[in-house]
């Protein structure tokens, strides 16, 4: 049918059901016929996690450790989902950013993509492979593992699908729409349902205001 970039987030992935319904869901696109490419985010907390854990350590964490910290999170969640898909027999490879060749600055924690190289994730598709990539972090030209900052894997996505030309880029999540405020930390906030895509996608482009 086509190429297709899924993108799940950490909620999506934080535990092993999870985990495992996920890799039931790539496992069905991939029969539906098509190539599927998915990016996923560290488990659950994971990231908040490793934070305070450096914070225990460190008050100011060196930044290119942090980083390198940081990306193991995602890796984590590449790998288990890798597992789950060669247990249904799928066949699959997980890549880090840096594996991949999605190239960023130096501007550690807030890194920005200059570059995504595509030869080895259309090698592995040829190969009939689903292709598992963890997103939020890249790799300067240095060979430095960097992160892209907050909703970094959603970039990652865009990035890697409009790198493939990817007709569809899906972004999977566990909430009813799109919020003004974080709805954790606020006792009210306005959500913005899919009617209202037009304005989401201003604040992709240029954030919120």
């Amino acid at each position: 049918m086509g190429l297709v970039v899924q993108k799940y987030g950490g909620s999506s992935l934080a535990n092993a059901d999870r985990i495992l319904a996920v890799a039931d869901r790539i496992r069905r696109a991939r029969e539906a016929g098509n190539e599927v490419v998915v990016v996923v985010s560290a488990m659950g907390d994971t990231t908040d996690e490793l934070i305070r854990l450096a914070r225990s350590v460190s008050e100011d964490p060196n930044k290119r450790e942090l980083d390198l910290l940081l990306s193991t999170g995602e890796t984590v969640a590449a790998t288990l989902v890798a597992m789950a898909l060669e247990a249904m027999d799928c066949p699959v490879v997980s890549l880090t950013g840096a594996q991949l060749g999605i190239r960023t600055d130096r501007f550690y924690s807030r890194a920005r993509i200059v570059d995504v190289q595509t030869d080895r994730v259309r090698a592995e598709l040829s190969s009939g492979r689903c292709v598992i990539v963890t997103g939020f972090q890249g790799v300067t030209e240095e060979g430095d593992i960097t992160t892209l900052g907050r909703g970094g894997s959603d970039t990652s996505a865009v990035a890697l699908g409009c790198a493939l030309g990817a007709p569809r880029c899906e972004i999977y999540t566990d909430v009813d729409g799109v919020y003004t405020a974080d709805p954790e930390s606020c006792r009210r906030q306005d959500s913005y349902q899919p009617s209202r895509m037009r304005r989401c996608s201003r604040w992709h482009r240029w954030g919120p205001g």
